[in-house]
């Protein structure tokens, strides 16, 4: 099992980019740089490849509407080359509120533009010319539209790698069965081993039966909050208003696929009262109506037996990345906790 951790800068990005060494040292496989309406995620992804050397970068994610198909291809390509291999791209199609809000783009058909995308980049990874009739993306683009001159034309440069790894964010079924088709790995949220089989496992099996051999074994990548002792438990809350907000604020009604989620863990009138709260302004009073059960079975927060026991739960129900979030409250102790989990997961 490979152990990941998401990139929290709130201290400061390159202090906390001087710090990977550290992580990187205790283990730590690959880093993941998220991209919302913040810094653009690449940038950031470039420096730490120039201030690493084993540590896997990826992109945790890269919305698939604020760059054109080829573009996604061109920057993964140079992302690989400046880290000598070691890039993934991660793709999401991110939500309306952001897409159409801060990038003034119309969120549709994520499903479709998914596969598309996907395609589109391992033709420019092959260094073919790139042509493509798709639903939504047309390569050229067709006779009358723009000036008619545009031809085909193939990446200059030889990648590292003519297949770099995708990793799709996906929680919908079918986006779910489309992913586990024709990515290298698939990255949920809110991920309850206990759950997973019953929630997405008819999806996965859809599409694996469809997977390319060439693609491998689908890489599972499990998020959890991690703290190991005695007396962590009431680290638990610090992930209750981030569950709120995913589950009631992150779009309206009938629109959130996270609340969605939330339902189909068994949680429907909780999910549907946080939402209300959420939605009214009321974000403490729907923070504390996310399950605590809930909370703790996508945690890994306990004591080192607890810890073990849920590791393994999430190694049975096939997760082969855990992606943590260490608790700890100096950098040394966050440093422990990447050994002591790295020791666990084996």
């Amino acid at each position: 099992m490979r152990i990941g951790m998401t990139l929290n800068y709130a201290g400061g990005f390159k202090e906390t980019v001087t710090e990977l060494a550290d992580y990187e040292k205790a283990g730590l496989d690959i880093v993941f740089v998220a991209e919302a309406y913040s810094f653009d995620a690449v940038s950031q992804m470039g420096y730490i490849a120039a201030r690493t050397e084993r540590l896997q970068i990826a992109s945790g994610i890269l919305p698939i509407y604020s760059r054109t198909p080829t573009l996604l291809a061109m920057t993964a390509a140079g992302l690989d080359y400046v880290s000598d291999g070691r890039f993934t791209l991660g793709l999401g199609a991110s939500g309306p509120q952001v897409i159409e809000g801060f990038h003034g783009v119309p969120y549709t058909a994520p499903l479709g533009r998914t596969r598309e995308v996907i395609e589109i980049c391992r033709q420019v990874w092959r260094r073919e010319r790139v042509q493509y009739e798709g639903k939504h993306y047309t390569l050229p683009l067709p006779q009358g539209q723009g000036t008619g001159l545009g031809k085909p034309l193939k990446l200059i440069n030889h990648p590292v790698r003519s297949r770099i790894p995708i990793v799709v964010a996906a929680i919908g079924p079918k986006n779910v069965e489309q992913t586990a088709e024709l990515a290298e790995g698939w990255e949920p949220i809110f991920y309850m081993p206990e759950k997973a089989a019953d929630v997405w496992g008819a999806s996965l099996a859809a599409g694996k039966a469809r997977r390319d051999p060439e693609l491998g074994e689908l890489d599972v990548i499990a998020q959890a909050g991690l703290a190991i002792g005695d007396d962590v438990r009431g680290l638990l809350e610090f992930g209750r208003p981030m569950a709120a907000l995913y589950i009631g604020g992150m779009g309206a009604k009938g629109k959130n696929f996270y609340n969605d989620l939330a339902r189909r863990y068994g949680y429907e009138k909780e999910a549907e009262r946080i939402q209300e709260l959420y939605l009214d302004g009321k974000k403490e009073e729907a923070a504390a109506l996310v399950p605590t059960e809930l909370l703790e079975s996508m945690a890994l927060i306990g004591s080192e037996g607890f810890v073990r026991d849920r590791v393994a739960a999430l190694k049975e129900s096939g997760v082969t990345t855990l992606n943590v979030s260490p608790l700890g409250t100096t950098h040394e102790e966050r440093v422990r906790l990447i050994e002591t989990i790295r020791e666990i997961a084996g």
